[in-house]
Order: C-alpha cells, then sequence, then structure tokens
C-alpha cells in the first residue's frame, strides 16, 4: 500500500537535489530521509532517486512522480496507482558510452535490444568525457572496467581485451620494426585523445609482469578515430588502441601488429550504472539482455 505521509520526503529530495539538505529542509536526519525514500520507492516498486556519493538526480519514473504532484489529489491517487502498476519496459533510456567501446557500438546488442523492446527510446551520447553520469541524467554509461567509480553497479559486456600496436606494410619496410617497446620512442607515431584539452591516450605495456607505460611523443595526433586509422593506412606512422579496431584491417593485411609479447589482455567493457533496487524496468531489461547477448557470444 502507498504511504502517502512519504511524499513531502520525496518533494524535498526532489527540489533540493540533496539527502543533507532535504534533511535539513524537513527537520529531520539524513538517514530518515534516506529510509524515506527507499520505502517509497518499495511502495513503488521502481527507483525514484538516482543517488550516488556525488550527486542526487531523479529518475524518469521519479520526474513523472514529481510532476503529478502539481495535479489536484484525486489526480495524483489515480497517477501513482498507475505509476506503481506499471512494469514493462519503456520510455527514455539515455546511455553515456565511451567511443572505444566496439562491442557495444557495433549496433548488434542495441540493435537487437531495441527489436525486442519496441516501447524503450535509446538515446545514445557517445563520450570519451569522464563525468558524473546521474549529475548530467543519464541512466547508465559505458567504459572499461577500471575507470567506473567503485559506488556503481558493473556489468561486464563482453570478453575480456587487449590494446594493439599498428603501422602500414609501407611503413615498416621503410623505417622498420620496433622489437621493444622503449623502440617506438625512435619512430614516427600516430596518437589519439579523447577531447579537446585532453593528454593523449598512453601508450601502456607489460613485460614480466610488470606494466610500464612509453612517453611516446606523437608527430600526429587526433580526437579522430577515422584519421587515426587512415593515417595509419596511408604509412603516416605507428598507432595504438583497442585491438577490435584495428581487427579488419589486421586481418586484411593493411595493417600490421607489432608489439603483441607486452599488449596481455585485460577485463574489457562494462555496463554500469547507481544502484541495483528497484531498477527501472528499461534498465532492468537491458542489463539483462546485455546479459544473454554476452553469455550467446562466449
Amino acid at each position: 500500500m502507498l504511504d502517502y505521509n512519504l511524499i513531502p520526503v520525496f518533494v524535498a529530495v526532489a527540489e533540493e537535489h540533496n539527502f543533507r539538505a532535504a534533511a535539513d529542509r524537513l527537520g529531520v536526519t539524513r538517514s530518515a530521509v534516506s529510509q524515506g525514500i527507499k520505502r517509497l520507492e518499495d511502495n513503488v516498486g521502481l527507483s525514484l532517486v538516482n543517488r550516488t556519493t556525488r550527486s542526487v538526480r531523479l529518475t524518469e519514473a521519479g520526474t513523472r512522480l514529481y510532476d503529478l504532484l502539481g495535479q489536484p489529489w484525486t489526480d495524483i491517487t489515480a497517477g501513482l496507482e498507475l505509476l506503481a502498476s506499471e512494469r514493462e519496459p519503456k520510455g527514455l533510456l539515455r546511455l553515456a558510452v565511451t567511443s572505444i567501446a566496439e562491442p557495444f557500438l557495433s549496433g548488434t546488442l542495441i540493435g537487437s535490444f531495441a527489436s525486442a523492446y519496441p516501447q524503450v527510446t535509446i538515446d545514445i551520447t557517445v563520450t570519451d568525457d569522464e563525468f558524473d553520469i546521474v549529475a548530467e541524467g543519464f541512466d547508465a554509461g559505458v567504459r572499461l572496467g577500471q575507470v567506473i567509480e567503485q559506488d556503481m553497479i558493473a556489468v561486464r559486456i563482453g570478453g575480456d581485451q587487449r590494446e594493439a600496436v599498428v603501422a602500414s606494410p609501407l611503413y615498416v619496410a621503410r623505417y622498420g620494426r620496433p622489437e621493444h617497446p622503449r623502440d617506438l620512442i625512435g619512430h614516427r607515431c600516430i596518437g589519439w585523445r579523447p577531447g579537446l584539452n585532453k593528454a593523449p591516450y598512453r601508450w601502456e605495456f607489460e613485460e614480466n609482469g610488470t606494466p610500464f607505460s612509453v612517453a611516446v611523443e606523437p608527430q600526429i595526433t587526433t580526437n579522430d578515430m577515422r584519421f587515426m586509422i587512415s593515417s595509419a593506412l596511408n604509412g603516416a606512422g605507428i598507432t595504438f588502441a583497442m585491438r577490435q579496431t584495428f581487427a579488419p584491417y589486421i586481418v586484411s593485411g593493411q595493417l600490421i601488429a607489432l608489439l603483441e609479447e607486452y599488449l596481455p589482455s585485460f577485463p574489457g567493457f562494462f555496463l554500469f550504472y547507481p544502484q541495483r533496487r528497484n531498477m527501472a524496468p528499461k534498465l532492468r531489461a537491458l542489463v539483462e539482455h546485455i546479459r544473454v547477448h554476452r553469455d550467446g557470444h562466449q
């Protein structure tokens, strides 16, 4: 049964965007506010507030509830009951995805998800900026596992990944092949940076179980992966990125993989999102779809 005494707690959180400020406004403890929101979410059966250690933001269901509270009380009652009864995946699903997440951006996974859940509208922002997805209004994100905040739930999307160092046969014939990562210092290199005023991607390796990086000074640096690849294909230099990015060109012989013994595999990409309790049906459906898709391709 819905507890309408919890509505003022929800309103305070919705308007303050902060549990502590909401508690001060209501004259109660922060814990009381947190427990009140959890009880209301349990009543409705949906997550109403996304919260992390950094931010608080209403979910799509929370926004709908807040809008309902501006209606006459009889409409609010009916609206709350309708909200509580909804369990089908639908609505807008906003995702922030790193540009190097080839297993996710290939289109296969999201295409099959869209076909299975026609009432879910999917908005994907491809970005390499690191930010609080909750504060920016995203339901989930996709990144490499090692850069995901510890207070997030992470679901593996695919198998392990490897980096690759590549060059065209033309480049190798003209300038030779580096035998060790430190030899890269004497080569023409093509670097990639994730965005404006961002440092170039680090070239990281491992030798005898010890990780290390090489301070490559690229002759060409870009934030466009397509330009980086085309430059390498045309013999402009050696470049470095996720192996899947180069896989078709390595298979065709247009690019040669170098220094492979110094590039071990590591955990790959994960979907991450705040909390698990009363997850929105649209997000729960995506998580389950990812698991089925992943297990079917292992």
